[in-house]
């Protein structure tokens, strides 16, 4: 998943997201789905999400696909 179609995002998802501030950087945050804030069905940077923290942006993938840098190794 490269988390650019909204229907692979559901509520409750694990993912990893690039925040607006990170985008540079690349800078992954991860986090669990709260709200899905695109509302097209496709957008290539990514679907905007909020997380349950509050946190705001775009799903690069499932938290899942990068476990080293989610461990913090």
């Amino acid at each position: 998943m490269n988390g650019q179609l909204r229907s692979e995002i559901q509520h409750g998802l694990a993912v990893a997201i690039i925040l607006k501030k990170d985008q540079k950087s690349g800078r992954l945050t991860f986090g669990v789905v709260q709200d899905i804030l695109t509302s097209a069905p496709r957008h290539t940077r990514g679907i905007k999400v909020r997380l349950s923290d509050g946190r705001v942006g775009r799903v690069q993938g499932l938290a899942a696909d990068f476990p080293s840098v989610a461990a913090g190794d």
